[in-house]
């Protein structure tokens, strides 16, 4: 009896069928999007340029996360659902309190002369054990409490929300609340795990 062959499979395509459904895969597979936080930098300061003056306390509103993901505002412990609004309390400081920050009157193109706190500033300070999601949190309220503030002075002063203007009157609107959000280097504020 005569030796049958077993016959061989031809693989010549097998890399490039694996090739196109590597490709099929890359394509309709999606990706989640990374959280992250949209914020410009201010330009570095000109070494030659004067420090500038140092800020009063009532000017400062300290935010604090420690390891544990505990929220301390103006060192009293705060949770985060009050955080936005304490936030929008200082900043725009309605009733004039001596603890908040100084109204001031000031020019501003558009509206004309409207008074604000122009000093005031948020501190923020995570610990380095804290969750990042926590961290997102906090920066997405005291984005909001800014966001607030500028869409009911939109609504106010144009009868539009802030989103709806046109670019100079957001820039109008934003001369008046001014995003000053100062984050510290994380450091071990304490609750560790």
């Amino acid at each position: 009896m005569a030796k049958r062959e077993t016959p061989e499979v031809n693989a010549g395509s097998m890399a490039d069928i694996a090739f196109l459904l590597l490709i099929f895969f890359l394509m309709t597979t999606t990706m989640d999007t990374d959280l992250g936080l949209a914020r410009m930098l201010p330009p570095p300061v000109p070494e030659d340029e004067e420090p500038p003056p140092p800020i009063r306390e009532r000017n400062v509103f300290e935010v604090l996360i420690n390891a544990n993901n505990q929220l301390l505002v103006e060192r009293e412990p705060m949770p985060l659902s009050q955080l936005k609004d304490a936030a929008k309390e200082f900043i725009e400081n309605p009733h004039n309190l001596d603890n908040l920050p100084v109204r001031e009157e000031i020019e501003v193109p558009i509206i004309g002369v409207i008074e604000t706190t122009p000093n005031a500033v948020i501190s923020l300070q995570n610990d380095r054990g804290t969750q990042y999601q926590m961290y997102l949190a906090v920066q997405n309220e005291l984005s909001a409490a800014y966001n607030e503030l500028r869409n009911e002075l939109a609504q106010r002063e144009f009868n539009m929300d802030y989103a709806d203007l046109d670019t100079e009157r957001q820039r109008a609107i934003r001369e008046v609340f001014p995003q000053k959000i100062s984050e510290a280097e994380p450091r071990n504020v304490g609750g560790g795990r």
